[in-house]
């Protein structure tokens, strides 16, 4: 079981979390959050509700089951450094991430069906696994057996384009990227705040 990005709770949130133009319009047409109360409807807030608020959005963003999120959250707390930095930094190096940063799908839950369907190599290896972690070094790329299917045909014929980022070079016409360092900086800054989530799993 995933975690869908409906309009619904794309209006709730009151932002574009998959970044699609689909969802952009629908925000445009209707910016408030859906219910009877209309953008009329006020809600009081605590900071409990806002800390769990920050931990859904960043649950939608990369389509993570709590149990899955709780796992990675750990495992930042492990890690040296600010928590809410590792917290996105190993959410971004999950496989069905990297698979979406490196252009080979428009949204990361096309990415991670991409992923579960056995169309990815890491270092060679096929790896069907979505939270597979990925690092420095690794070479992710779609496998020669599958190129030759539809989507990849349709994909190389659209004149594929991706957002430049430090950590990942991405070669599309050849269907490969590698990832050259983990996300730092502005790289970690999501539509959502990490400190409240760091908040919320500490009190």
């Amino acid at each position: 079981m995933r975690l869908r990005i409906t309009a619904k709770r794309v209006r709730r949130e009151g932002l574009n979390l998959n970044g699609t133009e689909k969802m952009a319009r629908i925000l445009a047409k209707r910016p408030y959050a859906p219910g009877v109360h209309g953008p009329t409807g006020r809600t009081r807030t605590t900071d409990f509700g806002k800390q769990l608020r920050e931990k859904q959005r960043a649950k939608l963003v990369y389509g993570v089951m709590e149990k899955q999120f709780r796992n990675t959250f750990d495992k930042a707390t492990n890690m040296k450094g600010d928590t809410g930095e590792n917290l996105v930094r190993l959410l971004e190096l999950r496989l069905d991430n990297v698979v979406f940063r490196a252009g080979f799908a428009k949204t990361r839950a096309a990415a991670r069906q991409i992923v579960s369907h056995v169309h990815v190599d890491v270092n060679g290896k096929s790896v069907n696994i979505p939270s597979y972690m990925v690092k420095p070094g690794d070479v992710v790329s779609i496998r020669p057996s599958k190129r030759t299917h539809k989507i990849w045909k349709a994909f190389l014929e659209s004149n594929p384009k991706v957002e430049p980022l430090s950590w990942i070079t991405s070669d599309l016409k050849d269907l490969t990227a590698k990832v050259t360092s983990v996300p730092a900086g502005d790289e970690l800054k999501q539509i959502f705040d990490p400190k409240p989530i760091v908040e919320f799993y500490s009190r």
